[in-house]
C-alpha cells in the first residue's frame, strides 16, 4: 500500500514542513558528496550510543560534538528510498499538523520529537557503536500528532494489483495504529540486535509526539498570530481530491463538489479527481475553466450510471458543483 495524500486540506502553506523537506535533501546531497569519507561523516554527525556511555570512545569527541549529535542526526539518510520514504511521510502528515501549531511551534515540535527519539533510541542501547540516522523519529512524531488531530480523516492508497491501481480511503486512525503496532513487534523481533533500524526511536518519536502535541496545544496564546496565517495562506487546494457523488433514486446522474481558491476561480486550474462509485475508471483530470463563479457546475459527460441493463447502453452525466473558499 502507497499512501498518497490525506484528504484533511490545510488551510496555510506549509512553511516549515517544506522547508525541512528541502534540508534534508541539500543535507543529503552532501552526504552524497563525502564520497570515501562517508561512514566517517555519518558517524560524527549520527547518533551513536556507545558515544555517550564508553569513556574511551567520548573522549575523542568534544561536548558541542556530543550535544549537536543530537539534532544533526535527524537530517542525515542512509540511501535515496530511506530519505524518500521519510520525505514522502513529511509531505503528507506535516502540513495539516502544521496548520494547526503554525510555523514557528511546529518547528519546536519537530526537533523536540526528534531528540526525544534520540534519546529513547540512545538509553535502550547504550552500548551500540552503531550510528542511528534519519528523520523517522521526528516523523513519527509528526505521525502521533496527525493520529490525535485528525483520526478521524482518510489515506487515500494506492494499492498496485496486476499493475492496476486502485485507490482505497483507508481511515487515519487504522492506518497509523497499523504503523506503530508494527513498529513495536519490529523492536520486539530486534532484540538482541546490533544492527538494522531504529525501532525505539519510531516509538519513542510517536509517543512524545503525541504528549508534546497536548502540551503546546495548552500553553497560553497557542494560536498562531494573524499576520503569520495570512502570509502562509494557501492560493490553492490540492491537485488530487477525492470526490464522493451521489445519485437519488432513478436520475441516471451523479452529482458531486469540487472545492478551489479564489485564486484558482479566477485564473483557472487543472484537477486530478478520484471518484469511487461503482468499478468502471476511478481517475480523471478535469479542466476548471477561469473566471468561473461559486455554484456553477461542471459537466463529466457520460461518467453517471448506467441507462439500461445492456452493457453497451448510455451512461448519465456526472456534475460537480464549484465550491469556491
Amino acid at each position: 500500500m502507497i499512501p498518497l495524500r490525506d484528504t484533511i486540506s490545510a488551510k496555510n502553506y506549509p512553511v516549515v514542513n517544506n522547508t525541512l523537506i528541502g534540508i534534508n535533501v541539500v543535507i543529503f546531497l552532501v552526504q552524497l558528496s563525502q564520497g570515501a569519507e562517508w561512514n566517517r561523516f555519518v558517524y560524527i554527525y549520527g547518533l551513536v550510543p556507545a558515544r555517550y556511555s564508553i569513556p574511551q570512545i567520548s573522549v575523542y569527541f568534544s561536548a558541542a560534538q556530543q550535544v549537536f549529535s543530537f539534532v544533526s542526526f535527524m537530517f542525515l539518510h542512509g540511501g535515496f528510498w530511506h530519505l524518500l520514504g521519510n520525505m514522502w511521510s513529511l509531505y503528507i502528515f506535516g502540513d495539516n499538523v502544521e496548520d494547526r501549531l503554525g510555523p514557528l511551534r511546529y518547528l519546536s515540535f519537530y526537533l523536540i520529537c526528534g531528540i526525544a527519539s534520540g534519546v529513547s533510541h540512545l538509553l535502550l542501547n547504550l552500548s551500540s557503536n552503531l550510528p542511528t540516522i534519519g528523520a523517522s523519529g521526528a516523523i513519527a512524531g509528526v505521525m502521533g500528532a496527525y493520529f490525535m488531530l485528525h483520526p478521524r480523516a482518510k489515506i487515500l492508497t494506492l494499492i498496485p494489483i496486476f499493475f492496476i491501481p486502485y485507490f482505497l480511503e483507508i481511515p487515519a486512525y487504522f492506518f497509523l495504529g497499523i504503523w506503530f503496532l508494527l513498529q513495536f513487534f519490529n523492536a520486539a523481533a530486534s532484540q538482541g540486535q546490533t544492527g538494522g533500524v531504529a525501532w525505539w526511536a519510531h516509538i519513542g518519536g510517536f509517543i512524545f509526539g503525541i504528549i508534546f502535541l497536548k502540551l503546546l496545544l495548552a500553553l497560553p496564546g497557542a494560536e498562531t498570530h494573524p499576520k503569520i496565517r495570512r502570509g502562509t495562506e494557501r492560493k490553492r487546494t490540492p491537485h488530487l481530491q477525492v470526490i464522493r457523488p451521489t445519485g437519488p433514486g432513478p436520475d441516471p446522474h451523479l452529482y458531486g463538489v469540487i472545492t478551489i481558491t479564489p485564486h484558482e476561480a479566477d485564473g483557472g486550474t487543472r484537477k486530478l479527481v478520484n471518484i469511487p462509485w461503482g468499478f468502471h475508471k476511478r481517475l480523471f483530470r478535469i479542466t476548471v475553466p477561469p473566471g468561473i463563479k461559486a455554484g456553477s457546475k461542471l459537466r463529466l459527460k457520460g461518467l453517471g450510471k448506467k441507462i439500461g441493463s445492456d452493457e453497451r447502453d448510455e451512461r448519465g452525466n456526472l456534475y460537480l458543483k464549484v465550491n469556491i473558499k
